[in-house]
């Protein structure tokens, strides 16, 4: 048998990140201050949070005039009527408002709470909203930590997300860059000797899940480095992680 491991280790001391931040030397300025070189092939796993941030991506709710609708459903939920208002604007389909839960499908494809829309860790009286195309901003910070580091990466940007029918939230992969997101076994055999005929890994959702493990909400660690996996190193999109229409008996 071959013995297999991963390290998954968290990036400490990055600091808070504001609009327009340069979010890949922020990581190699918090990696080396911890004597944390990347090397090649290692995996950087990344909150939405903070790409979201140096994006732009927050809106100041004193700016947000919320509808007629938003006020409804905000009083009989006793939510904010402005964090409801931005939620609507930044779904594309509202897939269930009931019991004072709104789930949305965004203009990505993600069909998650609140479209992704969060208050948690920012600062009063602002939400974050996901990043426009996290593939992008997955691509655009890998090249720039290769070149920080002299290596080849892949980098996956990470959020949070709930699923049905089972309890407790795990993180996901939003956007992806030289990692393929899934790993299709379909043709194979298993340890018996039977074709495998619908096995196919959602790789990037597992590293994100597992990188989540050090970095943590309460932890103020939004970075990890996952190191000895070995994956495809093509250019993916986390787009294919998303199942076509066709496909979902639950739509």
């Amino acid at each position: 048998m071959t013995r297999s491991s991963i390290q998954i280790i968290g990036v400490p001391g990055m600091p808070e990140v504001s609009s327009g931040d340069d979010v890949a030397t922020l990581i190699a300025d918090a990696a080396r201050s911890a004597d944390l070189n990347l090397i090649n092939r290692d995996v950087v796993v990344i909150a939405q949070k903070i790409v979201s941030k140096a994006e732009g991506r927050v809106v100041q709710l004193d700016s947000v005039e919320p509808s007629e609708r938003a006020r409804e459903w905000a009083e009989a939920w006793d939510k904010d009527a402005r964090v409801v208002e931005v939620v609507l604007r930044e779904s594309k389909r509202i897939v269930r408002m009931e019991r004072g839960v709104l789930i949305s499908e965004t203009e990505h494809g993600f069909i998650c709470a609140n479209a992704g829309v969060d208050t948690s860790n920012v600062a009063e009286g602002t939400v974050t909203l996901l990043p426009r195309d996290p593939d992008e901003s997955a691509r655009d910070i890998r090249a720039a930590l290769e070149k920080h580091f002299g290596v080849a990466l892949a980098v996956i940007v990470s959020d949070t997300f709930g699923r049905p029918w089972r309890e407790g939230l795990v993180n996901v992969a939003l956007g992806v860059s030289r990692i393929a997101p899934l790993v299709d076994y379909r043709g194979e055999k298993d340890s018996h000797g039977r074709p495998l005929k619908v096995t196919v890994m959602a790789i990037a959702d597992e590293l994100a899940s597992a990188a989540e493990l050090v970095m943590r909400k309460s932890a103020g660690i939004p970075v990890a480095i996952i190191r000895g996996f070995d994956f495809d190193s093509r250019e993916g999109t986390a787009r294919e992680l998303i199942r076509a229409p066709e496909f979902d008996l639950f739509r």
